[in-house]
């Protein structure tokens, strides 16, 4: 584990991201009492078009006109 202090954190903040990313531990401490962890963020998943085909089915009344109850409720004016 390697612990820096704020400033030499500040200082050397571009070589502490690197190591971070490499899979080092990175610690930033006040004094002598460790605070901060700097660990890299997950990336997110990436999205795929179609990932859901198959899975979701429309009734076939989807197209349907809205009943005149359910259709007052919507204020269309």
């Amino acid at each position: 584990m390697a612990q820096f202090s704020v400033h030499d954190a500040k200082t050397n903040l571009s070589r502490l991201i690197a190591d971070a990313l490499a899979g080092g531990e990175v610690v930033i401490s006040r004094g002598n009492v460790p605070v901060v962890r700097l660990v890299p963020v997950a990336p997110r998943g990436k999205r795929c078009f179609g990932a859901f085909k198959g899975r979701i089915a429309m009734d076939a009344r989807f197209d349907e006109p809205l009943p005149e109850d359910e259709l007052g409720g919507w204020n269309l004016v």
